[in-house]
Formats: C-alpha cells, structure tokens, sequence
C-alpha cells in the first residue's frame, strides 16, 4: 500500500522531468533545390512543362520552380500539392483515393490548399517527415507524381540518418 502511494507520489514528476524543447530535422535549401532541380529534369526528359515546390515539414515554400512554358497555374498547384502532402500526412495520389465523394472524408477537399490530385509527395527519412515536393503541369497526376518522385529520389542518400 505504502508502495502504491510513493508510485503516486512520484509519477507526476517523472512526467515534469520531461524536456519542455524537441529537436526536429528539416530539409536544407540545397538540398530541397535539389529536389526540385532533379523532378524538373524527369518533366523535361519525359516532355512535360512543369512547376515544382519543396516545401519544409511545416508546409512553407522552401523553393518554386517553373519551366518556361509551364502555365501560370502551375505554381500555385505545386506548392498546394507539396503543402497538403505535408499537412495531411498523405501522398496527393492517397489523398485523391480517401476523399472521393462517397467518402467520410470527402470534406477535406472544400479545406483551403487542400489539393487532392497526384504530384504532391512527402520527404521522409528515418521515420521523420522533413517536408513535401509537388509537380503540377504534367498531363495528368500520374506523370505529376513520377517527377515527385525522381525528386525525392535525387536525394534520398543524402537524407538517410
């Protein structure tokens, strides 16, 4: 019994010794221009005009790049895809599937920036989200998602830690 009192005694504490400050990884910007640079090169080897975002794991644009004749949409597209690949936690091509019409979450698709079409990719390494890379202007969101991809995997090795 008396045990049991200390144990209650002492566990608030252990919970107060707890560090008030976490550390968390992010993505350079040479290493998100990378990405970028490496997703515009899959655009233009395949043929596609594109913009490309990076943006870091709190959704801000770290670095925008568009092709010259990319459309003027295509900015605000890429880094919409980046953005709710980061906030949702869920790849655009996913995010597309779980919010159809007749689904419970088909609301998110009315959220501000929410872009629920294929291009938008999470940056991950070691089980940490370090931001999110999107391609808009490509013909469709599967060949979107296939320069994200590249991007991502232009720098992969650097990310692994």
């Amino acid at each position: 019994m008396r045990l049991l009192a200390w144990v209650a005694v002492l566990a608030p504490l252990a919970c107060a010794a707890q560090s008030a400050t976490f550390a968390t990884k992010s993505l350079t910007p040479e290493t998100a221009l990378k990405a970028a640079q490496s997703a515009l090169a899959k655009c233009r080897a395949d043929g596609f005009q594109v913009a490309v975002a990076v943006v870091d794991r709190a959704g801000t644009t770290q670095v925008i790049l568009r092709d010259r004749f990319a459309g003027p949409h295509t900015l605000d597209v890429a880094a919409n895809k980046a953005w709710s690949a980061v906030s949702f936690r869920t790849n655009t091509r996913d995010l597309e599937k779980a919010t159809r019409h007749d689904t419970t979450m088909a609301g998110l698709r009315h959220f501000p920036r929410a872009t629920t079409v294929g291009g938008g990719q999470m940056i991950e390494a070691a089980g940490s989200l370090l931001g999110g890379i999107g391609v808009s202007g490509a013909p469709g969101g599967d060949n979107d998602d296939a320069c994200a991809a590249a991007g991502i995997k232009a720098i992969a090795d650097d990310l692994e830690f």
